[in-house]
């Protein structure tokens, strides 16, 4: 049997940490993941709001790094939920238990710059950070040295 999601979408608020009684970290949050398709009267693409959790490394991770409005991918598994609501009512919910969640937008578009050119969908388009070293440049002879 095969249980794996991947969903990309923006947060809708900023991400809940809490911890169990054992202390382990637990993030919840929800995303906004737009339809691929359109209404049949041609109005606009409809939205899900998808509830996220996340534990442990995880969990931490996304409550540090990540905000309301950010573009998120998530990967891991549906889980399906039954409960009883406080009227003695049974409910069900469906929420994604994260493995992973990675930046789904450019590192200048979320410090409030514009995305980097070329690239839709905006995957882990990092600047790369400028590397110092000890070495100077050699002239070449066209002789290797050994």
């Amino acid at each position: 049997m095969l249980n794996h999601i991947v969903l990309m979408g923006r947060l809708t608020r900023d991400p809940e940490l809490r911890q169990t009684q054992s202390g382990v970290s637990v993030a919840s949050f929800t995303i906004a993941v737009d339809r691929d398709f359109q209404s049949r009267d041609g109005g606009e693409k409809q939205t899900d709001f998808i509830d996220i959790v996340a534990w442990r490394n995880t969990a931490e991770f996304v409550s540090k790094w990540f905000t309301k409005g950010q573009m998120a991918v998530v990967s891991g598994r549906l889980q399906i939920r039954d409960w009883t609501d406080r009227e003695g009512g049974k409910r069900r919910s469906a929420e994604v238990v994260a493995d992973n969640v990675y930046f789904g937008d450019s590192k200048k578009s979320r410090e409030g710059g514009q995305p980097s050119g070329g690239r839709s969908g905006g995957y882990n388009d990092y600047d790369a950070p400028a590397i110092k070293t000890d070495f100077e440049e050699v002239e070449d002879d066209g002789d290797l040295p050994f």
